[in-house]
């Protein structure tokens, strides 16, 4: 997969895809249904599958005091997409420039005469241009007019009736029901980052985790969780089990949230190694014990509970 941060410019073998455009937090099912619409196209047409998508999230660009609410940063955003097969990936950044553009001036500067695309798919509530004014309607005029063919596509809708979202993801995350998530996003939620240094408070209590920091995504339901977790590059590349904690380390008086792995026998230095770690069952909540001893007996029964849990996919 080949990723842009830019509309101009691109080598001629970049432009002209069959593309899906939104911000696709999450990459859920309802998202996979506006891509295989694209991706048909591409077929269809024999052209490259791609996804026009913005960075920042316009949300975060006008209201910048929001509160962190993404499921993914957008590197893994790109693994995601490249999982899915999609060729060419146009992150464009969103700033005053871009969201100054009218609808007619976004389809005709960024779509037509920037990307060349041959056909849009957006889905049935897309609103685009100054104030949000230009509809998937709008669009689809202003593609006839200009040269590129466009699908709407209606909401995918889960199991209940009700469309997938990652709002209702979100909020399955908040109540810790990560299996209710994954149901809806077709695959495991992940937290993916470099691992940084922390406390080596864990070393010392025969628990060593790699800590991972959780800037800018929205916060599962803190507490212990069964975990798989990809190492993607490093000596240590490979998929292991583990047990992680989420939350704030009440035990220490820590306030900054952040993601703590323990790998299940394993041996190994993982500082600056990229993470993938996939929320597969919540266990407890967080929780402040009676000194160290007990501290460790409840770990050794978390993992205990984690490898029953994943010995079972």
């Amino acid at each position: 997969m080949r990723y842009f941060t830019r509309h101009t410019d691109l080598p001629e073998d970049a432009r002209g895809a069959s593309a899906a455009i939104g911000n696709f937090d999450g990459v859920h099912l309802g998202h996979h249904a506006v891509i295989d619409l694209a991706r048909g196209a591409s077929d269809r047409l024999g052209c490259p599958l791609g996804i026009v998508t913005f960075d920042p999230h316009p949300r975060e660009f006008f209201a910048p005091d929001t509160p962190a609410f993404r499921l993914m940063t957008p590197r893994a955003k790109a693994h995601r997409l490249a999982k899915i097969g999609v060729d060419l990936v146009y992150a464009l950044p969103f700033d005053a420039a871009l969201s100054g553009l009218t609808a007619e001036g976004f389809a005709r500067d960024v779509l037509a005469n920037g990307l060349g695309l041959r056909h849009v798919v957006v889905g049935a509530d897309f609103c685009f241009g100054t104030g949000r004014r230009g509809t998937a309607q709008d669009l689809e005029a202003l593609g006839a007019a200009m040269g590129f063919g466009v699908t709407v596509a209606n909401l995918e809708s889960f199991a209940t009736g009700d469309p997938v979202s990652s709002t209702r993801i979100r909020s399955a995350l908040s109540d810790g029901q990560p299996r209710d998530a994954a149901a809806m996003l077709g695959h495991w939620h992940r937290v993916e980052g470099p691992v940084i240094h922390g406390e080596a408070r864990g070393r010392t209590l025969n628990y060593p985790t790699a800590n991972m920091a959780l800037d800018g995504l929205h916060l599962p339901r803190f507490g212990v969780y069964a975990v798989l977790v990809d190492v993607l590059d490093g000596d240590h590349a490979g998929s292991y089990h583990g047990v992680a904690s989420l939350g704030v380390r009440p035990m220490f008086g820590v306030n900054t949230a952040n993601l703590e792995t323990f790998l299940f026998d394993f041996s190994g230095d993982l500082y600056g190694a990229t993470l993938s770690v996939a929320l597969v069952e919540f266990l407890r909540p967080e929780a402040t014990f009676d000194g160290l001893a007990a501290l460790i007996s409840q770990m050794d029964g978390d993992s205990a509970r984690a490898r029953a849990v994943l010995a079972t996919l």
